[in-house]
């Protein structure tokens, strides 16, 4: 089950975040977790984001992990509004646009 919690901030919309098992085929190895950031109006509209994404059983089960303010900081920065980070717990390691998520690998890529 993904672990993840929400913040609702002052002018009423939401940070929700997950963690996850990564897609396969993305950019992660399959099995990795990851750790999805989505600033939205609410909740339901954020799990909706990521669902039409493509990451479809996306579901959020109480608040067990709530965005921390420097994933809200992140999210917030982000034009998109939807980040992902491969190793959670690793400060040093950047936060991605989610179009790097889903996306082949370049190695699995056929060459044009």
């Amino acid at each position: 089950m993904a672990g993840g919690g929400f913040a609702k901030l002052p002018d009423g919309s939401v940070v929700v975040a997950l963690s996850l098992a990564g897609p396969p085929g993305g950019a992660v190895r399959p099995g990795a977790r990851v750790r999805v950031l989505v600033h939205s109006v609410n909740r339901q509209r954020a799990l909706t984001r990521l669902r039409n994404l493509g990451l479809r059983a996306v579901y959020l089960r109480g608040n067990t992990e709530p965005p921390t303010p420097d994933e809200i900081t992140a999210v917030l920065h982000h034009p998109d509004g939807v980040v992902w980070r491969s190793v959670p717990d690793d400060d040093t390691e950047s936060w991605h646009p989610i179009a790097r998520l889903l996306r082949a690998p370049d190695a699995a890529r056929p060459s044009s």
